[in-house]
């Protein structure tokens, strides 16, 4: 056999090989249950005050995003994303604000107690932290929360 015979059986045999791998390790992945699937996931819409919205937000990044921030620290929590609609729609449709949340567990987003404990540290003052989420409430027209659960598509 040839040198140039040889190497070309062992390109082929590495390239099969190669080929073998991708498709036994691509059957593993289709297969696994994805992390994502196992996840508690709630939606609140806030309905403002009109010309609020914005001072809404404020308030709420300011005051209860940082505790839901030590909650992903500490792992209860997976997620936090917040939207605003680019334009409004019907009054009877109309939502200001949206925040997704990702929960690691269905009891962490049912645990009343989840921020509790990072109030303190973050909001030492707290008869000021009061005023300003009473506040931030006051600014609110509705307020409602949906749990969403993914739905696998063929």
């Amino acid at each position: 056999m040839t040198k140039i015979n040889t190497h070309r059986i062992k390109q082929k045999s590495v390239t099969g090989f190669t080929v073998m791998l991708l498709f036994i390790s691509s059957l593993g992945f289709s297969q696994q249950k994805t992390p994502a699937a196992d996840y508690f996931v709630i939606e609140n819409y806030y309905k403002v005050k009109w010309g609020y919205a914005d001072e809404f937000i404020d308030l709420w990044k300011t005051n209860h995003y940082p505790l839901l921030k030590k909650a992903m620290e500490k792992g209860d929590i997976i997620s936090v994303t917040a939207y605003k609609p680019r334009y409004h729609s019907g009054e009877d449709t109309r939502w200001d604000f949206r925040v997704i949340l990702v929960f690691k567990t269905v009891a962490a987003a049912f645990d009343e107690n989840l921020t509790e404990p990072y109030k303190k540290e973050l909001y030492p003052d707290t008869e000021k932290y009061k005023k300003a989420e009473q506040y931030r409430f006051e600014l609110l027209l509705a307020h409602w929360d949906v749990e969403t659960n993914k739905i696998p598509l063929p």
